[in-house]
């Protein structure tokens, strides 16, 4: 599976699995680690799991391919502002399942 990939492509599945333990809403802050410990704890549940490093470098994909999108906009090196909010029009991509063959 490419994770990285798959992330991109249910953004709003993401997003919402991760809201469940994390707040995010429009113009709040997430943070690097935050989101790299979502990405473990979503890949997992999808029976994909990753290593912690590969866990980061996907997180650090993620986040840059986000800012290039402009859906965050950086803080710093850690931390990112949310420009989209959870069910509204500007939010990403609706969520297709997971296909795990």
């Amino acid at each position: 599976m490419n994770h990285l990939q798959h992330l991109l492509d249910n953004k709003q599945g993401f997003f919402s699995f991760m809201q469940q333990q994390y707040p995010i809403m429009f113009h709040s802050n997430v943070f690097f680690r935050d989101i790299q410990y979502a990405i473990l704890s979503y890949f997992e549940l999808k029976e994909s799991p990753l290593t912690y490093s590969k866990a980061e470098d996907v997180a650090i994909d993620f986040i840059n391919k986000l800012v290039e999108s402009e859906e965050f906009s950086p803080i710093d090196n850690k931390t990112w502002k949310v420009n989209f909010e959870i069910g509204s029009k500007n939010e990403p991509e609706k969520v297709e399942e997971v296909n795990n063959e």
